[in-house]
């Protein structure tokens, strides 16, 4: 009895350093600038994101935010420095459904662990995709799209940039909620692939606005679908996949901000309210959207439980598709 009293003491004052420490380190921090490593180039979509949202949370913090661009490996580079950083408030990362959730669903080997290494801070907002198609098909709903395949198994050929990218991945998704056979062709990049479908040369590109939206505008490609759950601000006219009769299918690119595990709870917390009142502005919304970014923000609970999700989601499309990691 006198050793579960002391265990439960020494339990308790242990509970009670954490606590005081988490608050002093709220308190003191922050009091120097934040760095936010960006695993993707200067000018992609992660980047230019968070650089719309850095100067309003910079404002409300006092201090600056270095932008940290550290590219290579579909961003798990970038990642990995952010969970190796030391977990003082002062280093944080972004992440995207690539980095976090793509990266542990298709590779048992990665060097980080987005679950385990990270803390989620909130999430930033969703880039839908565009079912896009060469005008030459005849298809002009996506449901006539699903009845060119049924009747040709394979002979709609759709874009990727490898196993491991979201369009390979989505199309794979597609086949399994509607039960047809595409052929995915895999590109080096999108803005490759987009040059092919506007020739003709393949009959349907699976791509983000940046490189598709223009042509769709100039009447080069036709859309079909967006991939989001609800409509794309940029192209009000054109139906959700699910709208189009194909239930359950939500396929974005999501961006967000983590922290490296054993972050501080209390600067955890102000992090996510400074950062969730920063998109939440009426210019930094309309300048994401500009973007073709759908801005959302959550809780640090709610973005660790939809990291989970995806993580499964892709997991299991994966072993259906009998995707390898490469």
């Amino acid at each position: 009895m006198v050793m579960n009293k002391t265990s439960l003491i020494i339990a308790a004052a242990a509970l009670l350093a954490g606590n005081a420490f988490s608050v002093l380190a709220a308190d003191t921090w922050p009091s120097r600038p934040i760095r936010l490593v960006a695993p993707f180039p200067a000018g992609s979509s992660v980047d230019a994101a968070v650089r719309v949202i850095t100067p309003r949370v910079s404002e409300s913090l006092g201090q600056s935010i270095v932008i940290d661009n550290r590219a290579g490996a579909s961003g798990s580079i970038g990642a990995e420095v952010g969970a190796r950083a030391a977990p003082d408030g002062y280093t944080l990362a972004g992440g995207t459904t690539s980095t976090h959730a793509l990266a542990k669903a298709l590779n048992p080997h990665l060097s980080y662990d987005p679950q385990r290494d990270f803390v989620p801070i909130t999430l930033i907002g969703h880039l839908p995709y565009i079912l896009a198609v060469h005008p030459g098909v005849a298809a002009n709903t996506l449901q006539e799209l699903i009845t060119l395949a049924r009747a040709k198994p394979g002979g709609i050929r759709y874009t990727t940039v490898g196993d491991a990218s979201m369009a390979r991945l989505g199309g794979e998704l597609l086949s399994n909620l509607t039960g047809i056979q595409i052929t995915p062709i895999a590109y080096k990049s999108s803005a490759q692939s987009v040059v092919d479908t506007i020739a003709g040369r393949i009959e349907l590109q699976f791509g983000t606005m940046a490189p598709v939206l223009p042509h769709v505008r100039a009447g080069r490609l036709r859309a079909l679908a967006v991939t989001s759950s609800k409509r794309a601000p940029a192209l009000p006219d054109v139906p959700t996949v699910q709208e189009s009769g194909v239930k359950n299918f939500e396929v974005t690119l999501w961006f967000g901000v983590f922290a490296p595990a054993q972050t501080p709870r209390a600067i955890v917390e102000r992090l996510n309210k400074v950062f969730t009142t920063a998109i939440s502005t009426p210019q930094v919304r309309d300048a994401l959207l500009i973007q073709g970014l759908q801005p959302e923000t959550t809780t640090s609970a709610e973005f660790a439980k939809y990291l989970d999700s995806e993580i499964s989601k892709w997991r299991e499309v994966a072993r259906k598709a009998n995707l390898k990691p490469e």
